[in-house]
């Protein structure tokens, strides 16, 4: 009798468990598929993420990439298969992380979760847009700045970036920018969870400012083009996060004053109780 009593009580963990074996293999299925299918446009892909460069160049047909290792180039195209692969599957490991906790959700933790996963990899790509239209193309005429051109008693100093040390510069400020641009969720998630408050971050601001201007300092290169491009967004989106902990107090003390109210209870009259048995 104990020991049926034991295997029904392990029965809920095994499907918990058969269930998350499932999610991971559709997840890791979805991704192997997506990398597949970017590495058969890997090319296509780095130029793509080259062509910043190839505007600031444009017309000097003596222009180019170089690598220097026979497995470079082969490998430079796994990285951007894997990135990309990882970008386009992440909606679908998305959805099957929700599929796997949303039923353990309350109806409410539901409604509050969900905008989070559709805002997480929007705001990746918005940061990673703008890196790239507004930041790639200010950065790397930056760079070529330092190019000096051959003279009696100076030699040439050319540009001839190696393909893998571009990837991983261009990814690294990708990152570094759509990753900043999770702010607000994250700030936003915080409130929610009564661990920040919209007063306390005000409070703060001129940390969160130096905060910013540090954090930019060390994800990105040592310009400080790239480095006020990435710390001038963060401050702005910190101004965004505070207004969205404002919005979420407000709905906590709507749903509270509608409890209240369905109890029957006055909050005036709650408060003074409070105090008086205080």
């Amino acid at each position: 009798m104990m020991e049926e009593d034991v295997e029904e009580a392990k029965m809920p963990l095994i499907d918990h468990l058969v269930e998350l074996r499932q999610r991971l293999l559709y997840s890791v299925g979805g991704f192997l598929v997506c990398f597949i299918g970017a590495f058969y446009f890997a090319a296509d892909i780095f130029n793509f993420l080259v062509q910043p460069l190839a505007d600031l160049w444009q017309g000097e047909d003596s222009r180019r990439l170089i690598y220097t290792a026979l497995h470079e180039k082969f490998f430079t195209d796994v990285k951007v298969a894997f990135f990309t692969g990882a970008f386009v599957a992440f909606p679908l490991i998305a959805n099957q992380v929700w599929m796997f906790v949303a039923p353990g959700l309350y109806k409410q933790e539901k409604r509050v979760f969900a905008p989070f996963l559709i805002a997480t990899p929007v705001l990746f790509f918005i940061g990673g847009a703008f890196v790239y239209y507004l930041i790639l193309p200010v950065a790397w005429t930056f760079f070529a700045g330092f190019e000096q051109q051959g003279a009696e008693g100076t030699m040439a100093i050319a540009l001839e970036p190696k393909v893998n040390e571009y990837l991983s510069l261009v990814m690294r400020l990708i990152f570094a920018f759509g990753i900043s641009f999770e702010l607000p969720v994250v700030m936003t998630l915080l409130a929610r969870a009564g661990i920040a408050s919209s007063e306390g971050m005000k409070k703060k601001r001129r940390y969160a400012i130096l905060i910013a201007f540090v954090a930019a300092a060390i994800l990105t290169p040592p310009d400080p083009l790239s480095q006020i491009g990435l710390a001038i967004p963060i401050i702005f989106l910190y101004e965004i996060s505070i207004n969205c902990a404002k919005i979420v107090e407000r709905s906590k003390e709507k749903r509270a004053h509608a409890e209240d109210d369905s109890k029957g209870v006055d909050p005036d009259e709650s408060s003074e109780t409070a105090e008086e048995g205080s």
